[in-house]
């Protein structure tokens, strides 16, 4: 859904630019996205919610609202889907919203807190306070619903410290879950004025992997989830509608291999052999070896020939290396 219903226009912000949907679509619109959907993804021990995401849903007039949770809703009762979840501002939570939301099916509820430092929200047009997404998150948790809080490196007036500061405070509310986005300048937004104005100056491509990586982990630990970084590829964004700043189709497997590359640089226990192997977990042996193999570069280096194997039996980011007892191609 583009930006309707919003009633302020953040400075970064062009969702008709980013998503390349210009209205509301009609219900056959929608059925029709989710039937082809449902059709890809295999059933056996799926978990499948339909999501509304790009506007402000519940600011959407309240027949528009209905319709959408109504079909939804129909998916849901005859067990097709698990949830429905939604994307929508802090400052558009209330209780009577929040029963509306719950009568129809919806379980996940994601606000785009974008920072928790005023300044910030102030200076990137947001409309609403660090305070009022604290408020928002309260109501949602208390009424059962899993709760998402996604935020943005790299805004006005934002730096390394705020953005640590913001994680805090995600993991604070007891969110379930997050999504990091780095802040790119778009086309026809008052961030591309101050940006092509000089008042403006977007994270390096290094500075945001870096930095969603440090938060990525400070959110792990927490066991908050993160369940995107980076935006989604887009033809719009490709063609022309981006203007500045880290955006890249492969963000998360830059993170993830900056991640294993701050692993690798400073484990101390490495073989005296000239040839190893690294055992890994099946899901993090891609990004163990690195991004179009940045990690094992910089590790042939070191070692003359090394192979990674997943091991089933290795658990989140465990490994195990140890020196090849058979000099083979790798």
């Amino acid at each position: 859904m583009p930006e309707i219903a919003c009633p302020f226009r953040c400075v970064f912000c062009n969702q008709e630019a980013i998503s390349a949907c210009r209205q509301l679509p009609d219900i056959e619109s929608a059925e029709a996205i989710i039937i082809r959907n449902l059709q890809s993804i295999p059933s056996d021990n799926a978990h499948i919610e339909i999501a509304f995401f790009g506007g402000n849903f519940t600011g959407l007039a309240a027949n528009d609202q209905l319709r959408f949770l109504n079909l939804a809703q129909s998916y849901v009762k005859s067990g097709a889907i698990k949830g429905i979840r939604i994307s929508t501002r802090p400052d558009y939570i209330n209780q009577e919203v929040l029963s509306q939301l719950a009568d129809y099916g919806v379980s996940s509820i994601e606000l785009g807190a974008q920072s928790m430092d005023d300044e910030v929200l102030k200076a990137s047009g947001r409309g609403h306070t660090a305070g009022c997404v604290r408020t928002a998150a309260d109501a949602i948790l208390k009424n059962g619903f899993r709760l998402g809080l996604q935020m943005m490196i790299g805004l006005p007036a934002d730096n390394e410290e705020k953005s640590m500061k913001t994680a805090r405070e995600i993991i604070s509310t007891g969110a379930h879950e997050t999504r990091i986005y780095p802040c790119l300048v778009i086309e026809n937004t008052a961030l591309e004025r101050s940006y092509r104005a000089g008042n403006y100056q977007p994270l390096l491509l290094e500075e945001a992997v870096a930095l969603s990586a440090r938060l990525g982990l400070l959110f792990e630990q927490f066991s908050v989830r993160v369940i995107r970084y980076g935006l989604h590829r887009s033809e719009s964004l490709n063609a022309g509608a981006y203007i500045a700043g880290p955006y890249h189709p492969s963000f998360k497997e830059l993170v993830m291999t900056h991640i294993w590359s701050n692993i690798f640089k400073e484990y101390l226990m490495w073989p005296s052999a000239d040839s190893i192997e690294i055992r890994t977990t099946p899901a993090e042996i891609n990004y163990a070896a690195g991004y179009k193999g940045m990690n094992r570069k910089w590790l042939q280096q070191k070692f003359r020939k090394l192979r990674f194997v997943a091991d089933h039996q290795l658990s989140g980011r465990s490994f195990i290396i140890q020196p090849l007892l058979h000099d083979y191609n790798c």
